[in-house]
C-alpha cells in the first residue's frame, strides 16, 4: 500500500486529508505565547481573526525530525511505503527534516521537495492521488511527481502591504505609499521561492494584470490538477474576477475549486489576496 504524508504548508486542514485518505504533519503557529497546530486546533478562519486584531506577527515552526520519525513509524509499521510532501525547501527547513529521519526507513519513505507552498502544494498532492489510483508503483510515482513539480505555476494577487511592512519584508514609507496609490504587488513562487514579479493600481488593473502573468507562464494545461486561492475570510475578489471571463473551457466559474490560503503565507500576505495554481503545458 501506498500512503501520502503531507505538511500543513498546502493549506489542508485535518478533515480535508481525512478526506483524501492522506495524513497531516501540521506546523505550529504561535501568536504571542499561545501555541497552535495549522489546521487542527486552529482553522484558517480563526487564523486570519487572530492576524487582524493582533498587532504582533504570528510566527511558524518548521516541524522537527522527531515528529516526521514519529510519523513515519505509525505509518510505515504495516510494511506500506510512504510518499512525504512538504513545502518548498527554500522557504523551510521542513524538507531538510523529513529526508533526514527518512534515512532509517530505506525503501520505504520518499520525501519530496514540491518546491512550492499552499495551493502549488495542493495541486501536486491532487496529481500523486490519482497515480496511486491507477495502480502506479512508487518509483514511478516519485519519478514522475519530481518532474511535474517542475511545471506548477503560482501566481498571486496581493490586497494588501501592511502585512510586508509588519514582518520587515518592505519599509514603512514603501508601504505608505503603496497603500496611498492602492498598489496591489503581485507575487509568484519562482524556483521554489516566493518572489515579486509585478503589481498594478487597483482592484480592476489587478485583474488585467493576473491574466497577462498568466498568459506568460505558460499556458494552463485543463488535464491536470489546478486551483484558485483566497485570503481572509470573503473571496469577494476572485468572485469579481471570475465575472469578467469564462475561464475553464469546460468547467462553468462557480465549479472552480477555490480554498481559504492558511498561516505559512498568510501571515506575510494578509487578507484580500488571491491566486492560482496549475501545471503550464
Amino acid at each position: 500500500m501506498i500512503k501520502i504524508l503531507i505538511d500543513s504548508g498546502s493549506d489542508l486542514d485535518l478533515k480535508e486529508a481525512e478526506k483524501f485518505g492522506v495524513s497531516l504533519i501540521s506546523m505550529e503557529v504561535m501568536f504571542n505565547d499561545e501555541v497552535y497546530l495549522d489546521g487542527v486546533n486552529l482553522t484558517h478562519e480563526e487564523f486570519f481573526k487572530k492576524l487582524v486584531e493582533n498587532n504582533e506577527m504570528p510566527k511558524t515552526s518548521q516541524i522537527n525530525e522527531f515528529r516526521f520519525k514519529e510519523a513515519y513509524e505509525k505509518l510505515t509499521k504495516d510494511g506500506s511505503q510512504l510518499i512525504v510532501m512538504t513545502m518548498s525547501s527554500k522557504m523551510s527547513g521542513t524538507f531538510a527534516n523529513a529526508h533526514r529521519a527518512a534515512e532509517n526507513f530505506k525503501g520505504l519513505v520518499y520525501p519530496i521537495d514540491t518546491l512550492n507552498v499552499t495551493i502549488g502544494e495542493r495541486i501536486l498532492l491532487y496529481y500523486a492521488l490519482d497515480l496511486i489510483k491507477q495502480g502506479k508503483d512508487i518509483d514511478f510515482i516519485v519519478k514522475e511527481l519530481n518532474e511535474k513539480k517542475l511545471k506548477i505555476k503560482l501566481i498571486g494577487i496581493m490586497g494588501t502591504l501592511k502585512y510586508l511592512k509588519r514582518g520587515g519584508r518592505i519599509s514603512t514609507f514603501t508601504a505608505i505609499v503603496g497603500e496611498t496609490l492602492a498598489i496591489k504587488p503581485a507575487i509568484g513562487i519562482i524556483d521554489g521561492e516566493v518572489k515579486i514579479i509585478g503589481k498594478a493600481i487597483g482592484s480592476k488593473m489587478s485583474f488585467h494584470l493576473f491574466d497577462k502573468l498568466m498568459e506568460k507562464t505558460g499556458e494552463i494545461d485543463y488535464d491536470m490538477p489546478y486551483c484558485f486561492a483566497y485570503s481572509g475570510n470573503e473571496n469577494h475578489l476572485l468572485d469579481k474576477y471570475f465575472k469578467l471571463k469564462k475561464f475553464d473551457p469546460i468547467k462553468e466559474n462557480d465549479q472552480l475549486e477555490r480554498f481559504m490560503i492558511g498561516s505559512t503565507i498568510g501571515t506575510h500576505i494578509g487578507p484580500d489576496a488571491y491566486a492560482i495554481a496549475y501545471f503550464a503545458k
